[in-house]
């Protein structure tokens, strides 16, 4: 059966279908900076950037590596947190034909090691700074020999920070010099004065060519190269603009989620730069304090997040003290929106935050609520409905035959932003697009009005006595306490039952609560085999770089603790 969006919920001012440009990703760019060359297209610690400089400096840096020997097709890997020079590398990479790769800083030799040589990475960019910034060269300089990397460009954090604290940074020794240059290594800021802005013309075609390969998080297992083109991820950031109503050269985006991630990459970069937008980079997320301070200076009207990000933000002691009122659209994904979160943001800062859905194989967005300030068409618990030209259904684990209305089973999308497949496997390629449909691994059901609601990830279910468990809906249920900030609940290998329930948790700061309570309170709401059956207390919880749980370093831990116990 086809589910279709019940047209009562459907905004007034968001078309069904969008004839999408078939440009180059890059384009977007150039576009905006013929139409507003003054506008300012990045402030980063304070430091203003115009979209007609951006431009330039992104031709420069694609002449740059045309000059170094980059070809089309050739893969650059971007390795730095959000900076400036992230933006410039990642468009000029894609005006030389370039293919990007980006790569978490958080990442150590191993992992490096693993994507650049998957990729095929000839070229890399790497982020220097103060602390962790400045092992990132090392990192990148100890793995070298182990991969194809012809050329490491360095770049440091204090390239674009104003004049004052950029002298001021040199003078108290905050960022140290870049390192001394070996064969083969290169400083962007040289690069950019030595080359004109007059890159070679390369042709692109957009449905076909690849902008980028985006490795997933690795939450379940080997990360995967998903091969996005430049019509996967410009329709993407279309259907983005239309979805925020976006106001052409006004709309001001806190860049707080990371860049390298496709969550980022697309609702921070790519969607602010197709409607002209401002955004503003936070190289520390973690930093509450910079981002509310940030929201308040520059009058911040869409932020992009996730439930991590505002847990930190309405438990901020000082909440009460920042302006928030900017604020006018909110979007959460990448892992479930606790509703008693969703409701204390709005009433903090007064704007609409609504769930979305979205993964690395689709660009990533399919899903999201509607942007609505009455909040009649929002399903509070639901990721949305399906964005403009984009389908879903329902399906059978095992059969795969489509499932009906309020039927749990996998979600499997199907749109102009799905990927061509992964790089390099074609096993899992053939496993996860099935005649143009992409199966998500996520469980899910759908209403009678066409909102989908996550039921929990496909890897995640655990099996009690036979009974399938749902760990999203326990986490929902404890997210209810008063005293509890984070949680996951994972399966424990347990020779009886299969598996049992277990609910790792971060208490809220001068909060207490014992197991035995929280272990009472979801026994009062949910069945019998759904109950937890222990609970681990813990000061923080593994996250990926985008703030999502991860359930398999937890599920790990449980495993070797019942191997030591035999």
């Amino acid at each position: 059966m086809n589910v279709k969006t019940n047209p009562e919920f459907w905004p007034e001012d968001v078309p069904k279908s969008i004839e999408y440009p078939e440009i180059p990703l890059h384009e977007v760019l150039r576009r905006s900076a013929k139409k507003y060359p003054d506008n300012p297209a990045i402030i980063f610690m304070d430091g203003r950037i115009t979209y007609k400089t951006l431009d330039e400096l992104t031709d420069r840096f694609a002449t740059a590596l045309n000059a170094l020997g980059v070809q089309k097709g050739d893969k650059v890997a971007l390795f730095m947190p959000n900076m400036p020079q992230f933006i410039i590398a990642f468009y000029g990479t894609l005006r030389v034909g370039g293919i990007v790769t980006t790569i978490s800083p958080l990442y150590r030799e191993r992992e490096l090691e693993y994507q650049l040589n998957n990729s095929d990475a000839e070229t890399i960019v790497v982020g220097w700074g103060p602390g962790r910034l400045t092992k990132l060269y090392s990192l990148v300089m100890r793995i070298r020999g182990k991969t194809k990397l012809k050329r490491v460009i360095v770049t440091s954090i204090k390239e674009y920070l104003p004049g004052i604290k950029k002298f001021f940074a040199g003078l108290l020794g905050k960022i140290p010099p870049l390192p001394p240059k070996e064969a083969g290594v290169y400083y962007l800021e040289e690069l950019l004065k030595e080359y004109p802005p007059n890159p070679p013309k390369i042709e692109i075609k957009p449905k076909e060519d690849i902008a980028v390969l985006q490795y997933t998080g690795g939450t379940t297992g080997i990360p995967k190269g998903a091969i996005l083109t430049h019509y996967n991820l410009v329709s993407n950031a279309v259907m983005c603009s239309k979805w925020l109503r976006g106001r052409e050269g006004d709309e001001v985006f806190l860049g707080a989620l990371p860049f390298f991630h496709i969550y980022g990459m697309t609702l921070s970069l790519h969607a602010p730069i197709y409607i002209a937008g401002l955004t503003i980079p936070i190289i520390d997320p973690g930093n509450v304090m910079d981002s509310l301070t940030t929201i308040q200076k520059y009058k911040v009207t869409v932020l992009c997040g996730v439930p991590t990000m505002y847990l930190m933000l309405i438990n901020y002691s000082d909440i009460d003290k920042y302006d928030l009122s900017s604020i006018r659209w909110c979007i959460s994904g990448a892992s479930p929106l606790p509703p008693a979160v969703q409701k204390k943001f709005m009433e903090l800062s007064g704007g609409v935050l609504i769930e979305g859905y979205g993964l690395t194989e689709a660009s990533p967005v399919t899903h999201a609520n509607p942007l609505d300030k009455t909040m009649k068409t929002v399903k509070v618990g639901s990721i949305g409905i399906t964005w403009p030209d984009t389908e879903a259904k329902i399906v059978d684990l095992n059969t795969g035959k489509e499932l009906n209305i309020g039927e749990i089973g996998e979600l499997v999308v199907k749109g102009p932003q799905v990927m061509k497949g992964y790089w390099k496997m074609p096993k899992e390629t053939a496993n996860t697009l099935k005649d143009g449909w992409l199966y998500t691994g996520d469980i899910a059901r759908v209403d009678e009005d066409g909102f989908f609601y996550i039921v929990d990830r496909k890897k995640d279910i655990l099996k009690y006595k036979g009974y399938s468990v749902y760990p999203r809906e326990i986490e929902d249920v404890l997210y209810e306490h008063p005293a509890v900030k984070l949680c996951a609940v994972v399966g424990k290998p347990d020779k009886e039952s299969g598996e049992i329930p277990i609910a790792y948790i971060v208490l809220k700061e001068e909060a207490t609560a014992t197991k035995e309570e929280l272990i009472n309170f979801v026994k009062e709401i949910v069945a019998p085999y759904k109950r937890i059956r222990d609970v681990v207390f813990r000061e923080e919880l593994p996250l990926t770089p985008v703030g999502k749980v991860l359930k398999r370093t937890l599920r790990e831990e449980l495993t070797k603790e019942g191997e030591t116990t035999k």
